[in-house]
């Protein structure tokens, strides 16, 4: 069965992940914890399937309650996936839509590009650190050195941003080859980028218990009691978080 084979690849490549970039992942969960102790918020931002992450992550049971997502409609699919598409590759669009968001200087940003090529998800990101941002990717080094960028600095997302973390995607996104079909099937970009986020708000959330901070974490609506719990959080970030 095939389906094993993408799921050993899956499980091979985050075992990996968590391995390898262990001490990464360390210091990128050591600023989220003290972002989230300053006050402060963690913005997720990515173009077409990217933009999946900011939904994972927000108003989530059993996630952190302080997460801005950017989800902008004309960079999304449900309004056009081929324009949406042609709309990433714009120079200076990111810009654009980056001063359409209330970001901060206490904030953390974390910008999701497989390709790590795509102009926009890069001008969102350098906007971000030119303002004072913290900026984290989530990338593939081995899909972003297979392409020249699209953007006008000749860069790729990875290093433009002060970390990131390798996702191993292989180019193209897909991992697995069927006889007889002439295209990879399988990506895995989004179930390794989930694991990824929420693998370091766990970390992050550890850490900050053990400075006896208190980690606002929604609770499930369907469980009796959570509704009081859940809007004291929602009282709390709303004036930083528009969604909400």
């Amino acid at each position: 069965m095939k389906s094993l084979e993408y799921l050993s690849n899956i499980k091979e490549k985050i075992d990996e992940i968590f391995t390898k970039q262990k001490d990464t992942l360390i210091e990128i969960e050591n600023v989220v914890a003290n972002c989230i102790e300053k006050g402060g918020i963690v913005d997720i931002f990515g173009c077409g399937h990217s933009h999946i992450f900011a939904e994972e992550t927000f108003y989530r049971a059993g996630g952190l309650a302080c997460i801005n997502p950017i989800l902008e409609p004309v960079l999304m699919l449900h309004e056009g996936a081929e324009k949406s598409s042609k709309l990433e590759r714009m120079n200076y669009l990111g810009e654009i839509i980056y001063d359409n968001f209330n970001l901060r200087k206490e904030d953390v940003l974390f910008v999701f590009s497989t390709s790590g090529r795509n102009p926009v998800s890069i001008d969102f990101a350098l906007k971000a650190k030119s303002n004072g941002i913290t900026t984290v990717a989530i990338t593939s080094i081995k899909y972003s050195n297979a392409y020249d960028s699209k953007h006008v600095s000749g860069k790729k997302l990875y290093e433009v941003v002060d970390y990131y973390i390798d996702n191993m995607c292989d180019v193209g996104d897909a991992s697995i080859n069927i006889e007889g079909l002439n295209t990879k099937m399988g990506p895995t970009s989004t179930v390794i980028g989930a694991m990824i986020i929420n693998g370091i708000f766990i970390d992050a959330a550890e850490k900050l218990v053990k400075r006896g901070i208190e980690v606002p974490v929604f609770i499930s609506g369907n469980i009796d009691g959570s509704d009081e719990y859940n809007k004291s959080l929602i009282n709390k970030y709303k004036p930083l978080i528009k969604l909400l």
